[in-house]
């Protein structure tokens, strides 16, 4: 879901940062791809199916969709959002992985943790 809004905002953005804001949530949306097949990988290699369709994303989400127009700063704003969510997560399911013994799934998670604390610092500085 993310990913998908983030490529969203890339392609919709408008207004005096539009260059900036269309390069960044570029980067992201594109960091978001490589990170979602990696994801998938851990996934099957845990001898489980990976969820692959829009109506599957749409139900495991806790994350919105963004249906409408919105204007640059709100963009800014919902993405901040969706990653300081995606820290909480990850951070409940690194815990949760841990007690199965599981490291190398707590490490995914705390590499991406760090990249969603990263990405969530530059939109919310983006923003001052």
């Amino acid at each position: 879901m993310l990913y998908l809004k983030t490529q969203n905002f890339h392609w919709n953005v408008k207004g005096p940062y539009f260059y900036s804001l269309h390069k960044m949530f570029e980067e992201q949306y594109l960091e978001l791809a490589a990170a979602i097949d990696e994801i998938a990988e851990r996934i099957r290699a845990l001898d489980s199916y990976t969820p692959a369709s829009f109506s599957q994303f749409a139900n495991l989400s806790s994350l919105k969709e963004a249906t409408s127009e919105i204007n640059a700063e709100s963009m800014v704003q919902k993405l901040l959002k969706d990653h300081e969510t995606m820290v909480e997560h990850a951070a409940m399911i690194i815990v949760k992985a841990q007690k199965v013994h599981d490291e190398s799934t707590a490490d995914l998670l705390i590499q991406r943790q760090k990249v969603h604390e990263k990405t969530a610092w530059m939109l919310k500085s983006s923003l001052k």
